[in-house]
This record gives structure tokens, sequence and C-alpha cells, in this order.
């Protein structure tokens, strides 16, 4: 092992099923991955998903869908046939689906995204960077939306049965096509504060400085939500009762909580049948838990967005990212066989992967979310809780994605904020390698150095668990709030501006009255253009008018207003 002393532990966000203890009880020591090896592949030269222009103008971006071969993937596209139609409509484009064979390792997904995503053959405004993966990790495979989501914004969408499918979609287009009647989003936060160190630790350093850094931002106008409530409960039947009732409300809302994830129990799984429903559901601790069968009929977070970090929340691999890691640790021993629990609840050779039955439940429910984000294999304390040279937390990582939804960006681009840290982690580590290799063929090696070990694991486990990150459900959703509305509110309007150009003679009341409604309708377009939602071409073409013209009236708006300042006493 490298030589580091005094770091603090890392801790694991999963319990067992039956008594929902931590599964780690102790942490275990940023020490022991220092000495990952460099992957195999092209795994760290991705480069993460930029946007020239705006990213949540579909007709600039495009949409398509990702779909298994053969006859499964065939019924799949008949059941999102409707949001197809609606996605072609949005995008002024055909959407042509993409067809994948089942169980792509990351080679052959990297070879797929080359050839085939890349085809030289498509011009580079029809590529389409809103994916939608349908069916199981069996049927498409997780390594495939994770290489893809380094391209493009990839959602997924899975639900046990056709009527879960056709719910999800009819539930998404009724949200888009409904006139929105809130201007502004709920930012709800909740954690599982069931007194281990996981919880506490995620509380302390990612829950409470995310209400604290939203609420002081919306006083700055830099956050747009209506309200920002962390969720307060005494006890965990309490904690299941407050959560439910926040989350019963008809109201666009984004929601953030973090839990530890059920695990296998002690006596293990008795069949795949009990693992499949029951891994990756909420657990608030004394035996009380939140599973897919507990959402029923219930309202569950409507036509809200919802961030759900907890250990397999979003789904089983079919292979842990951390098993030869956490293998290594037990054969090295010292570690008081604290790592044999969580090795025996790792998927095993020959494990059918999947997503988790708890966000699939909440998707297909005709009252619940219209996106989930949440941790496919184990979730650690890591992605917040950063130990590295400078030792801070870091929930500043998690504010871009809060801060894009309450806007009402699409979830796709709400969720690239986050894997933005990733490619970042991503870039510096292969650095570090390729650092250490130069060295090794000049036949100087680099000397052991605890800084650049320290450094070194901190980068290996941040990327992993940044990794484990997923989206589910369709990447262009969004949360249904009147987008115009909160830009007026946002940006006072002319009327309110005390001009300091004189008053223009009066004009007859017809023309007065054209005026006006002239006025009005640039005004329109300039806050869609402040907004940032589209981009100018679209706005200029809904307005009848050049790109050129949408400008010229966006300079006058913003002179005069910077006049009108001016004047302020």
């Amino acid at each position: 092992m490298s030589d580091i002393a005094d770091i603090a532990d890392i801790e694991l966000l999963l319990c067992h099923a039956d008594d929902q203890r931590p599964v780690l009880e102790e942490g275990l020591p940023l020490e022991s991955a220092a000495d990952e090896p460099q992957p195999s592949g092209e795994e760290l030269i991705h480069d993460f998903a930029d946007f020239s222009d705006d990213p949540n103008d579909l007709s600039l971006q495009r949409w398509s869908v990702i779909a298994p071969e053969g006859p499964a993937g065939d019924a799949l596209l008949a059941l999102v046939e409707p949001l197809i139609r609606k996605r072609e409509q949005d995008q002024g484009a055909p959407v042509v689906p993409y067809r994948v064979p089942a169980g792509m390792d990351a080679d052959a997904a990297i070879r797929w995204g080359k050839s085939v995503y890349h085809d030289e053959s498509i011009a580079l405004e029809d590529l389409p960077r809103y994916l939608l993966v349908l069916g199981d990790l069996d049927e498409v495979s997780l390594e495939l939306q994770q290489a893809m989501a380094s391209e493009a914004l990839v959602g997924r969408l899975v639900s046990r049965s056709a009527a879960g499918y056709a719910a999800y979609v009819d539930k998404l287009l009724s949200s888009e096509r409904a006139p929105a009647r809130e201007a502004q989003a709920r930012a709800l936060f909740f954690t599982a504060q069931d007194g281990t160190a996981a919880t506490t630790i995620g509380h302390r350093a990612l829950v409470a400085p995310s209400v604290a850094r939203c609420r002081d931002t919306r006083q700055r106008g830099g956050f747009k939500a209506r309200d920002i409530e962390e969720i307060g409960y005494d006890g965990a039947e309490a904690a299941r009762s407050a959560l439910l009732e926040h989350l019963g409300r008809p109201e666009p809302s984004m929601l953030f909580t973090m839990s530890h994830g059920l695990g296998a129990p002690r006596r293990g799984w008795t069949s795949a049948d009990e693992q499949r429903a029951v891994q990756g559901a909420m657990s608030l601790g004394s035996g009380v838990r939140i599973a897919a069968e507990d959402l029923g009929d219930r309202p569950f977070l409507p036509g809200g967005i919802w961030f759900f970090l907890a250990c397999y929340g979003g789904g089983t691999p079919a292979e842990s990212a951390y098993h030869h890691w956490l293998a290594r640790l037990r054969d090295a021993g010292g570690f008081g066989g604290r790592v044999d629990g969580v090795l025996a609840g790792l998927p095993r050779p020959g494990d059918r992967p999947f997503i988790a039955a708890l966000p699939q439940a909440a998707l297909a429910s005709p009252r619940g979310p219209l996106a989930v984000m949440a941790h496919v294999d184990l979730a650690w304390t890591y992605s917040f809780q950063d130990m590295g040279p400078d030792g801070k937390d870091r929930a500043s990582r998690f504010e871009g994605v809060f801060s894009s939804l309450v806007k009402g960006a699409r979830v796709g681009n709400s969720y690239n904020e986050l894997l933005r840290h990733l490619g970042n982690a991503n870039h510096e580590l292969a650095a570090m390698y390729n650092q250490e290799a130069r060295a090794e063929t000049a036949g100087k090696p680099l000397a052991p150095d605890q800084g650049r070990a320290k450094r070194r694991a901190n980068l290996w486990m941040l990327r992993e668990d940044l990794a484990g990150y997923v989206l589910l459900g369709d990447p262009a959703a969004r949360l249904a709030i009147d987008r115009d509305r909160g830009a007026v509110k946002a940006t006072p309007a002319p009327a309110e501006v005390r001009s300091p150009v004189p008053p223009l003679p009066t004009a007859p009341p017809a023309l007065a009255a054209a005026r006006a409604r002239d006025a009005a309708r640039m005004q329109r377009a300039v806050h869609e253009k402040i907004l940032g939602e589209e981009g100018d071409r679209k706005i200029a073409e809904r307005y009848g008018i050049t790109r050129e013209e949408l400008q010229r009236w966006y300079d006058a708006y913003c002179e005069a207003g910077l006049a009108a300042l001016g004047e302020l006493p």
C-alpha cells in the first residue's frame, strides 16, 4: 500500500435489507485506492458533451432513441411511438432510431460510438445529442450508456410491463402539452438521518451546505426556485410520512434525497426476483423503507425530477467497478473482515444486471416524476467528501444540477453538469498515469511521494463514484414551469424603468395601442433571449424577424435598462 497517513475513512451508502444496518459498519481508508492500475482500453480519453449552441433547443441538438436489436426492440419502439412523433415535431426533423446488440462491453461501446454514432455520412448538425435508451441493462448494456454519456445527453427508460412504458410516455407528453401553471419550481432536500456515519457525513458535507448555498444564491437572484426546503422529521416513521406528504403535491419540484440503499440481507437473497424487487430501495432506518411496492397509486413527486443518492438506487451492474479493489483489500488483510460483507453482496459472474425497481415504479406511475438521477453500483460519500490535496467538501459539484433543473433546463443538460466533474477527473488521472508511464519508459521511475499517492487515490475514487450516476427517463424532459413568466418576473418590465429620454408626444389612441402591442411583443422576444432556453434562431423564427433584428432589440433593451440604473438615486 502507498504511504498515506491520517486520512479519514470513506463511507458506503448501503445497508442490509433485513436489519437495515450498514453493510460497512466502518469506512475504508482512502490510501487503499492509491495503487489502482490504469484501466485498459480507451476508458480515460473521452471528452464530455459540449454545446456551442443552446443545449435545450431540440431543433439544434436533435433527439433519438437506442433500442435493442430484434423483436424486443421493435416492441419497445412501438410503445414509445407517440414520444418519437412528438420529438420529431420538436426538432423539425425525422427521428432515426439506433439498434444495438445486447451485452456490449466498454470497448465494443466505444467502437460503436466511433463507427455508428459518429458516422461520417451524417452532418454534424443532424447528430442527435439527446439519446433515450430503451430496455433494461441486459438488453442495452450499461457500458454503452456510460460510453455515450461522454458524447451526448443520455437517459434510459425501463419498465417491467408494456403498460409502464405507455404510462410514462403519456405522463411526459401530458406534462409538455398542458399549460404551465407555475412560474417557478420547488427545491426539496431530504436526508435519512438514521445515525449512521455515511448519512451523517452526507448531511453535513452535502445536503446542509447545498440548502444553504441554494438559499444564498436565491437571495442574490441566481437560484430560480420558488421555495427551498429541507424536509425535517423526528424518527423513521415520521420521515416516511413527511417525505410522502411533501411529494404528494402536484407542483413542479426538484427533489434530492440521500439515504442508504437496501442491499442483500445477511442471509442472502432467496431469489433473483427478490433481489430485483428490493435492491436499491430507500432505507429510512429502524426497519422503515420506501420500495417499489409502497408507491402503488399514491402521488410521488408528480411531474418532478428526483435525484436519488443511495447504493444501487439506480440499479445493479453486471460487475461492480469496485470488485477488484475490495478483493485486493480482503486478500491483503488488515481490515478486520470489513470488506467481506460488501463483497458478498456484489454481483456475481453470470448475474443479470438490472435497473432498480423503485425508480422504475416511480417513472411508470402516472403521478410520479418525469426523470430520476440515481447511482448504479456502490455509492460512496466520495463524490462530495473530497479528500484531495485541499481536503474540502464539494457540495458545489451538485449545485449546478439543482440550479439548472429549477430553471427549467432539460434534465439531460442538468445531469451533464455533474458529468463535467467526471470529465475533469478523467483527464487529470490520465495525465498522472501518462507521466508515470513516460518516467518508467525513460528508466527514471518516479520516487514514492505521499502527496502524489494521495492525489491519485483521490482522483480514482472520485472518477469511479461519479461514473456510477445514471439518468433514468427521457433526457429531454423538463419541469413544467412557465419560463416566460419566470423571465418577466426576474427582469424589470419597461414600465418600471424610469427612462432618461424625454417622453414622445401623445399619440392617437389607436396608434398608442399598436405601439404598446408591438413593444410587448418585442419585450417577450428579448425575455426569451435573456432566459436562454432556446437559441436566437428559433426565437427569431417564432417572431418573424431576423437574428440581427432580435439582437438589435436586445441591445436597445439593455442600453435603456443600464441608463435607467444610472439615474437611480
